[in-house]
């Protein structure tokens, strides 16, 4: 299954990179894709939204939930 979420404060690489490596540690098997321009984190492997919340959360930026398909 793959979701995309939208993830604010994200600014450069770094950011992003922090992003993918919270949401990995939460999931290790996740794939995940970040898009800086638009601020979407696609995540393909985790069925709960709860767990890409926390991850994003935990690395310090806002988790503003599922972006519409």
């Amino acid at each position: 299954m793959s979701k995309t979420y939208r993830v604010e404060g994200m600014s450069c690489g770094g950011c992003a990179a922090s992003v993918e490596s919270a949401i990995k540690a939460q999931v290790p098997t996740a794939n995940v894709a970040v898009n800086l321009e638009t601020g979407a984190v696609a995540v393909t492997g985790v069925d709960d939204d709860s767990l890409v919340q926390r991850a994003v959360e935990s690395a310090g930026f806002t988790f503003a939930g599922p972006m519409a398909s």
